[in-house]
């Protein structure tokens, strides 16, 4: 499927004010076949991989949730470094393909909304991952995506956004749309650190930009 269908479907459920149907209806029409995904490499994430490698990023047992996990991949790879993983996409078939692709996997895959997700994951999880999730919500949904994501994060926990980048002034395009700065501020007003934020382009033809940022949540001390 090509990124002009996957725009095609956003839009039409943009249209009638559902922002969110069409992950369901794109995983549908793809019909089990990957290749019709736009976003599915069957791989992880090479920037993902590239700064777990860089951190020396092991799990050691601890929590993780992966955004928008899609097909898995990055959700197998926090798992195969030690981290006991939960992996969310709002698409109920994407879920199910990440269940037969991953038949045993130690990932626990669920369905679930970033709007509307379960109060008992509220301060869960040392590591959050969101990659390439953000950049496909209309702006106005960003600031609740990014409590949402923040509410997530366990006292001294992390989160790791990847998303395609661009300046204020700079024509945002067609879906993906690309973060700005003040996009990802919006984390630092929900109660995280910057930790590092890296801007660089990629290896694609043409070249595309990146933001890699960490965040962290500190621990409050009571004097």
């Amino acid at each position: 499927m090509s990124r002009a269908r996957a725009r095609e479907l956003a839009n039409t459920f943009l249209e009638r004010g559902d922002a969110k149907g069409w992950f369901e209806a794109l995983y549908a029409e793809a019909d089990n076949d990957a290749e019709r995904i736009p976003w599915a490499d069957l791989i992880p994430n090479p920037h993902l991989v590239s700064w777990m490698d860089e951190n020396d990023a092991q799990g050691e047992g601890r929590r993780a949730l992966v955004i928008g996990c899609g097909l898995g991949d990055d959700a197998e790879l926090l798992a195969a470094r030690g981290f006991d993983v939960t992996a969310f996409d709002i698409s109920a078939k994407a879920i199910d393909w990440c269940k037969r692709g991953y038949p045993n996997s130690k990932v626990d895959y669920v369905v679930a909304d970033l709007f509307e997700l379960p109060a008992e994951w509220r301060e869960s999880f040392y590591f959050v991952v969101e990659a390439n999730t953000l950049q496909v919500l209309p702006s106005e949904m960003l600031p609740a995506a990014t409590s949402a994501m923040t509410n997530c994060v366990t006292r001294d926990g992390a989160l790791l956004v990847i998303a395609r980048g661009r300046e204020s002034e700079d024509d945002p395009g067609a879906m993906p749309w690309p973060l700005t700065r003040g996009d990802l501020e919006l984390s630092t007003k929900s109660g995280l650190k910057l930790i590092s934020f890296e801007d660089f382009f990629d290896q694609e033809d043409p070249p595309v930009r990146r933001f890699r940022v960490q965040y962290r949540k500190l621990i409050e001390v009571k004097l």
